[in-house]
């Protein structure tokens, strides 16, 4: 079912514009220090994570990283 739409000449309303209420980007993205690391895992835990992360379309690094954050906020703030 499709419907026509039908165009006048009539005049557009605009309406008031807005000041500019967002932050820049530089101040929308939240960047931490990081480290890097060497970490022995079980290959049963990183298979896990591997399958965590693909179906989370993330990767598993990063999933990994989260987990040990959120672990570390919680003990420090229980």
């Amino acid at each position: 079912m499709s419907k026509n739409t039908t165009y006048t000449d009539e005049p557009m309303l605009i309406g008031k514009r807005l000041e500019d209420f967002l932050p820049p980007p530089s101040q929308l993205v939240k960047r931490e220090e990081k480290i890097k690391v060497t970490l022995e895992l079980t290959k049963e835990s990183v298979d896990y994570f591997k399958e965590q992360a693909k179906r989370e379309n993330v990767p598993y690094q990063r999933m990994l990283r989260g987990l040990i954050d959120q672990y570390a906020k919680q003990q420090q703030h229980p």
